[in-house]
């Protein structure tokens, strides 16, 4: 089934330690992973036609903990903490790392992880860490290319496009953007065959 229309949709929980995740092996998790103020939580708004689902600020470093949405039935999205923020301390970095990974590494209902880039910044170093972390670990992930109406032209948008496929050769990009809602369905496409393949 591809969305298309508002899905009943709400929060089941936020996280800052792994005891306090929902219990493992219930509905397919998709998981929503980038650097700070590139958009997991007005793409997660998108996805369920609900703008106040997950709070957005123009401000970084507002997700700290790992939030768990219920959507529908039979799927959790699962916003994480965005990294790079500068203005947290190393140690509470090292925290949001901690429970990124122990979420990343053990999640046996995780089925597909979102990773997002920015379409004006493209692959910045974290993300390429990110990136070869979630290979080693054999965890499947696809790439979404948020704010791609900030890229005005189609020149600004093809470059910014292929610049981010250097690194990301054999798999589809999916573009988006929260302002006009394109790559909502295909997105929601990737999410029904995740969920057909689990």
């Amino acid at each position: 089934m591809v969305e298309t229309e508002a899905v009943a949709a709400s929060l089941i929980t936020s996280a800052a330690s792994p005891a306090q995740f929902p219990q493992d092996g219930g509905p397919c998790e998709i998981a929503f992973l980038g650097r700070s103020n590139v958009g997991k939580s007005s793409l997660l708004n998108s996805l369920v036609k609900q703008p106040g689902l997950a709070f957005t600020s123009a401000r970084p470093g507002c997700t700290q903990l790992i939030n768990f949405y219920r959507i529908d039935e039979d799927l959790h999205f699962v916003d994480l903490p965005g990294y790079g923020y500068a203005r947290v301390s190393l140690e509470e970095r090292a925290r949001w790392k901690g429970l990124i990974e122990s979420y990343l590494l053990s999640r046996r209902a995780l089925a597909l992880s979102f990773l997002l880039l920015d379409a004006r910044r493209g692959w910045m170093d974290m993300d390429l860490e990110l990136k070869s972390w979630l290979e080693f670990h054999n965890r499947r992930y696809q790439v979404i290319v948020t704010k791609i109406d900030k890229l005005k032209s189609n020149n600004q948008r093809k470059a910014g496009l292929d610049a981010i496929r250097k690194q990301f050769p054999d798999q589809q990009l999916l573009p988006f953007s929260a302002l006009d809602g394109r790559g909502v369905r295909e997105i929601w496409q990737t999410i029904s065959k995740t969920k057909n393949q689990k």
